[in-house]
């Protein structure tokens, strides 16, 4: 609300909503963060929510939880215990929400040092030796950095099959143990916590091929991957029009995964910001007139967003401008792919009855993942798109449309600069 050697569509609903249920300053909620969620879950539902992505349950060094380290210990998290966070699941479940886990195993925190006081001795949480590793699981060629310290952990594994990440030690996916026992710990999630499907954190940092076997081994419901890259710029320092090559690093992504999974939609987000903040609609049209991002060529495997707690939140990595949110979801709302709602939008921003009246236009008139497009116009200062010739969605300044919305369509919703239209 913040989710291919031959493609394969995912088995997703027809008419898949995702909520992110959380934002970087979750952890530091007085309470706990699954206790204060628990009571937004009527909410969401009479959103027409299908899916909710929660935090990453386990024990991590850093609060947010993108430091893990005692995999299976759940009471340690700083979002709350094992207990409130099944609670939570059970309730979202009884409301046909489906939870989405934060996994995050491209890299992990070790608990102690090693007798040379590299820290690379690590401890599962449970009483035996699961997910207990040492130097053996971690890449050869490893590199971890804390401001302007290098430090070698140690690795004695397999060179990473991905892109480093230099805040913890890259796990060795080759290892026919840690992919064995980071299954069972995923499957255990599954089946003992009652989670449903995955979201795949820093996803370029190992080899689609480990995810595959990761999606093969617990056959979620539903997953999403972060593949997370920059997109191309010219020398006046905005995004190039032409952005295929991005989309489809996250298309063969998709495809090497093997079909079932879905990736974050980055090219569209990248390009949507682009096209409002600089008042350049036409970049909504790519050369082949349809959608420029990933959803222009598979929209089935394509999640789109806005905004997440790495993008915007108080990170504010590559926020989408604050006064051109609404448009944002008016596109991604009304167009294909797979949807994702940011928690801070739908519920601090004052934009939940707008956002829902979206989501409600969506699924009356059927609107999936694989809907049809139509651009009707894409002028600097106009936006126009019937999507599967049952809706008409309308963005930009430019107030009179003309005669390109026919007159059997009437209006469902308005806001500043935006418009849906439903046929009659």
């Amino acid at each position: 609300m913040s989710p291919l050697l031959h493609h394969h569509p995912p088995n997703n609903d027809s008419f898949t909503n995702i909520v992110s249920g959380f934002n970087w300053e979750s952890s530091k909620k007085k309470g706990g963060w699954y206790n204060f969620l628990i009571k937004s879950i009527p909410e969401i539902a009479a959103s027409g929510i299908t899916h909710v992505w929660l935090p990453p349950p386990s024990h991590s060094a850093s609060s947010e939880g993108y430091l893990p380290g005692r995999l299976y210990d759940l009471d340690a998290s700083q979002y709350g215990t094992q207990d409130e966070l099944k609670t939570l699941i059970k309730e979202f479940h009884s409301n046909g929400i489906q939870c989405v886990a934060d996994i995050v195993i491209n890299h992990r925190t070790a608990e102690r040092q090693d007798s040379d006081g590299r820290w690379n001795i690590f401890e599962g949480g449970t009483p035996d030796d699961r997910l207990d590793w040492d130097h053996s699981c971690i890449c050869i060629d490893d590199i971890t950095k804390s401001g302007d310290t290098t430090t070698n952990s140690g690795g004695t594994g397999n060179p990473d099959t991905g892109a480093d990440f230099n805040g913890a030690p890259d796990i060795d996916h080759l290892n026919t143990r840690v992919q064995r026992e980071l299954s069972d710990w995923m499957n255990w999630l599954k089946t003992e916590i009652g989670f449903d499907g995955w979201r795949f954190d820093f996803a370029r940092g190992y080899s689609p091929d480990i995810t595959k076997l990761y999606m093969g081994n617990t056959r979620p419901d539903f997953a999403v991957g972060e593949i997370w890259n920059p997109l191309s710029y010219g020398s006046d320092g905005k995004p190039n029009y032409d952005q295929d090559g991005h989309r489809r690093e996250l298309m063969e992504w998709v495809k090497a995964v093997g079909g079932s999974a879905t990736a974050f939609d980055f090219t569209t987000k990248g390009i949507l910001q682009a096209a409002l903040v600089e008042g350049e609609l036409w970049r909504l049209k790519d050369s082949n007139g349809g959608p420029p991002g990933m959803i222009g060529l598979m929209p089935e495997n394509a999640v789109t967003f806005v905004d997440n707690h790495d993008t915007g939140s108080t990170q504010k990595r590559w926020p989408f401008p604050s006064d051109k949110v609404m448009h944002g979801y008016v596109y991604i709302l009304t167009h294909p792919g797979i949807p994702s709602i940011f928690y801070d939008h739908f519920f601090d921003w004052g934009l939940k009855e707008e956002i829902s009246n979206l989501t409600m236009i969506r699924i009356r008139n059927g609107i999936k993942a694989s809907s049809t497009v139509r651009i009707l116009a894409s002028d600097p200062d106009l936006y126009v798109a019937a999507i599967d010739d049952k809706i008409i969605a309308k963005i930009g300044t430019r107030y009179d449309v003309g005669n390109v919305v026919p007159t059997t369509f009437k209006i469902a919703t308005s806001g500043n600069n935006y418009a849906v239209w439903e046929k009659q």
